[in-house]
């Protein structure tokens, strides 16, 4: 185990250090674009000569990338353009924002996916099983942006039970939670409770399985014993994918809702070419897209014993 999660870091950091380079070669090999980006186009070209070279844009490139890789390794993500303020006072707090929405739709998610999967699995064929399937199909093929158009039309102008923003202006309140995490599970249950019943149908069909049913073991100890362990590996890799997705996928939810979280502040920075800010978060996205992978790596091993990687 413990050499398995060494190679899973080292591969995590030759990952970051490739993005990491790509990402410097794209946005800050144009030392003339970077000023005006910064300054404006307005400014006149001595603005930007004494700008650049104050902060060391006419040093050799490979110099310019090892300290801009060592800004980022200690925290220091430049300053914002938008805000003029440090980036990681901006970043953090949308980030933690983002945290608290995708910890409430996990809390939903994995035991409403995972139930209805796991029973549609064992039951293939079953109108049980034909009734979540075709629940789940259509919800995930409604789009987000549809699906928060209907819920504000239903709970905000026609019942009037929730308010039709997130932004927490007067501090936190757990109604302008709602609808943001009503949306993203309405949108994600289904497409993981359809992996988890597509495995669970698999597993149920191996000679182990009936093998263990024909022997008269009880049939509840042979779901949770000897068929629910291997079904839960295809289920967690798509969980954790999500993870990536509620990180930077939910841009739609959070700008309609104007909800303070990562996804916003990553469109905003795009649409109004704050440099410093899109570096910033594209690294953090790509940290926690390894860091994920390197723990489904770690949890397979846990799941399945047989499974190592070489």
């Amino acid at each position: 185990m413990a050499i398995l999660i060494t190679k899973r870091l080292l591969m995590m950091l030759l990952t970051m250090f490739a993005v990491s380079l790509i990402l410097f070669l794209l946005l800050e090999i144009d030392v003339d674009t970077i000023a005006i980006k910064v300054l404006g186009q307005f400014s006149t070209e001595e603005q930007r000569y004494l700008w650049l070279e104050r902060n060391g844009y006419y040093e050799p490139v490979y110099k310019r990338y090892i300290i801009w890789l060592g800004n980022f390794i200690t925290g220091d993500f430049g300053t914002s353009t938008i805000y003029k303020i440090p980036v990681a006072e901006v970043l953090w707090p949308r980030l933690w924002n983002t945290t608290i929405l995708a910890f409430w739709v996990f809390v939903f998610l994995v035991p409403v996916s995972l139930v209805l999967g796991i029973l549609s699995g064992m039951r293939e064929g079953s109108k049980l099983d034909r009734t979540i399937s075709v629940v789940s199909i259509l919800t995930t093929s409604v789009p987000e942006f549809a699906s928060t158009v209907f819920f504000s039309g239903l709970f905000v102008f026609s019942l009037q039970w929730l308010p039709g923003t997130s932004s927490m202006f007067e501090g936190f309140d757990w109604k302008q939670l709602v609808l943001p995490v009503l949306v993203l599970l309405v949108y994600d249950f289904g497409y993981v409770t359809r992996m988890t019943r597509a495995s669970m149908a698999e597993v149920m069909t191996t000679h182990y399985v009936r093998t263990a049913v024909l022997k008269g073991l009880p049939y509840k100890r042979v779901i949770l014993k000897h068929a629910l362990r291997n079904a839960l590996i295809a289920p967690f890799t798509v969980l954790m994918l999500q993870i990536n997705w509620l990180l930077s996928g939910v841009i739609v939810v959070e700008f309609f809702y104007a909800y303070k979280g990562f996804g916003a502040l990553l469109l905003e920075a795009a649409l109004r070419q704050d440099i410093y800010m899109i570096e910033a978060c594209t690294m953090v996205a790509v940290f926690v897209v390894v860091m994920t992978q390197v723990f489904s790596d770690i949890a397979y091993t846990l799941l399945n014993p047989r499974i190592r990687f070489s």
